[in-house]
């Protein structure tokens, strides 16, 4: 068990995201503008797999999806936090997300904690930071172009 983080490389993100049946989005907004609610979208479109349970005691549902107060008060184990809140929140939300016993502490992109990071890592979590997971989703289903659009094409040729 190491408390010491090291970034997961994109074959490990990938595993990741392709064992992650359910998210708990913990800082989720209704509000369409705000960065949580468009990878929410996302995250709901028939592009993923997921079972979304959105996080914020000061809503009650985003998108049509229930919200939740607290991780603790999910009707279910989720299998990755995915986190957007100050970097200061987070070692709050990796105990939370250790004691209902998720397998992945994951901190939005911009977003950095050491001590969240330690937090999870002691626990076995698998954790990743400064990673958003729409874009990882994308990016591993073939549908992000470096530019960061969808080309809607899964090539390794190069165009002639």
């Amino acid at each position: 068990m190491t408390t010491t983080y090291s970034e997961p490389s994109a074959i490990e993100r990938k595993a990741i995201l392709d064992r992650t049946k359910s998210i708990a989005v913990v800082g989720a907004s209704s509000n369409p503008s705000r960065a949580s609610n468009f990878v929410m979208t996302y995250l709901a479109s028939s592009l993923c797999d997921f079972d979304l349970y959105p996080v914020n005691p000061r809503e009650t549902e985003i998108n049509g999806i229930t919200c939740y107060p607290s991780l603790e008060a999910l009707p279910v184990t989720p299998d990755l936090v995915d986190v957007f809140r100050k970097s200061d929140d987070c070692p709050g939300v990796a105990e939370e997300a250790v004691a209902i016993g998720a397998s992945t502490l994951w901190l939005q992109l911009g977003i950095r904690s050491d001590e969240a990071a330690a937090i999870g890592l002691a626990a076995d979590l698998d954790v990743v930071m400064d990673r958003c997971t729409k874009i990882e989703h994308a990016r591993f289903a073939g549908g992000l172009h470096l530019a960061g659009f969808n080309t809607g094409v899964i090539s390794s040729r190069r165009r002639g």
